[in-house]
């Protein structure tokens, strides 16, 4: 298990971290970014995750967004363009890529975790979702494995959890499309377990998030431990096997027109290169 990032939840930026009644609240606070994730946010997002797992009064974990979104993914401006490769920048050495460490710490988190979708979640935001035990939306979610679009791969959720929660034909279909589903259509491949009037999204998650709360919290974390073994496989080996991938990728000519294209807002143009 790698070490949190050295941000405590007072010092976050780019979160909410509240904790009411045994339930942590993490909720990402970009809402002029549509809640995309920088670097920092992706840091502080390990950092609450690690945070709940070793708080003892928290029982429940529920992650969410600020309005209007849950997570519109990666912030392209502040992190795509950057990593876009340079001809004069020298290649690092190959070495054993570790998953990314935020997906590790909402995997790794032992409390029951329940995403409440309350809008946009594609990309990473996606992702995020599926780390969750348990996903309820609000009508105006919708959701998006973009990557593809983009000419790169998902990360560890769309690999290992999507295929086990929606089968994997249905996991295939939204990988290779990148297409759009509403919450009624997540609803019904079992993406969420229900779609829920915006207004009664949190209020909703908040009462589930404290009946769970109510159990005993060490059969609660062994509940969740035997769900992950009989469930998934191991995200650390796929986690890192498809973060060496998309290191790959963006040295692509087709992951430089997936990010120019979605900046331009034009249909990208991959030639296979």
């Amino acid at each position: 298990m790698s070490l949190a990032p050295a941000i405590a939840p007072s010092d976050f930026q780019c979160l909410r971290y509240t904790r009411e009644d045994g339930v942590a609240i993490i909720a990402i606070n970009r809402p002029e970014r549509r809640n995309a994730l920088n670097r920092r946010a992706y840091d502080e997002l390990e950092a609450a995750f690690r945070a709940a797992g070793a708080d003892p009064q928290v029982r429940c974990v529920v992650v969410t967004g600020v309005d209007p979104a849950f997570c519109s993914g990666e912030d392209v401006k502040d992190m795509m363009t950057v990593d876009a490769p340079r001809e004069d920048r020298p290649k690092a050495p190959v070495v054993r890529h570790p998953p990314t460490p935020a997906a590790m710490a909402a995997l790794e988190c032992d409390r029951p975790v329940i995403a409440a979708v309350n809008g946009a979640a594609v990309g990473w935001g996606m992702e995020l979702a599926l780390y969750a035990d348990i996903r309820i939306a609000s009508e105006r979610a919708n959701f998006a494995e973009l990557f593809i679009r983009r000419g790169l791969i998902c990360d560890v959720g769309g690999l290992l959890r999507l295929p086990a929660v929606v089968g994997p034909a249905k996991a295939a279909e939204l990988l290779f499309t990148g297409d759009m589903i509403d919450a009624g259509e997540a609803e019904r491949i079992g993406l969420v377990s229900y779609v829920t009037p915006h207004d009664d999204l949190m209020p909703r998650a908040m009462a589930l998030a404290q009946r769970i709360a109510a159990n005993a919290p060490l059969a609660l974390r062994y509940m969740k431990e035997g769900l992950r073994r009989t469930s998934y496989g191991d995200p650390r080996e796929i986690g890192g096997w498809a973060i060496e991938i998309i290191r790959k990728l963006f040295e692509t000519e087709d992951h430089r027109e997936g990010v120019r294209s979605f900046l331009e807002k034009r249909a990208p143009r991959f030639t296979g290169r």
